[in-house]
């Protein structure tokens, strides 16, 4: 993944230090049902297109921004189908990032998907039942992009009890 400007900016100053970062995921289909994947240079795995929101950047123009960036196909964001927090990751050299992902299911409009930028080895599409190796929460994105279900998210785990009242936890 490339690393934009606006975060190099922050590390200088920063340093390693851990960084929460708005990031984006996107489970792109298209007229035959197929999902969008790219095989990314720094892992060598297949993934669901995604990437980091720019200051100010609206998500839903974050999506439409990355997939073409990735992959030269235009998308038209139809929902949230999930927000997490996924776990801290330590790059190589030391950088210490956590992304909050919001993943949108969004359906192709146009373009030919091919490589389009130096983060990906391989773009394609796949049918569902012809996946390549993803990881489990990739899966699950896609599993959940096909759902006509709300949004999910992890239920809260602190409660405030009453207005002006404590908070509590597990």
């Amino acid at each position: 993944m490339t690393t934009p400007e606006f975060i190099r900016a922050i590390r200088a100053t920063a340093g390693h230090q851990l960084l929460l970062l708005p990031g984006v995921s996107a489970i792109v289909f298209d007229d035959q049902g197929r999902v969008l994947l790219g095989r990314r240079r720094d892992t060598g795995r297949w993934a669901a297109i995604g990437g980091i929101a720019e200051p100010g950047e609206q998500p839903a123009d974050t999506v439409v921004r990355e997939v073409y960036e990735e992959t030269a196909v235009h998308c038209l964001p139809e929902r949230v189908v999930l927000v997490r927090m996924l776990p801290p990751v330590t790059y190589a050299n030391g950088d210490i990032c956590q992304y909050q992902d919001i993943a949108f299911r969004c359906r192709a409009t146009g373009g030919r998907a091919r490589v389009n930028d130096n983060e990906s080895l391989e773009v394609a599409w796949f049918a569902r039942d012809a996946l390549p190796p993803l990881a489990p929460g990739d899966l699950d994105l896609i599993d959940r992009a096909c759902r006509d279900e709300p949004t999910w998210f992890e239920a809260a785990t602190v409660v405030v009890d009453r207005p002006g009242g404590s908070l509590s936890g597990p």
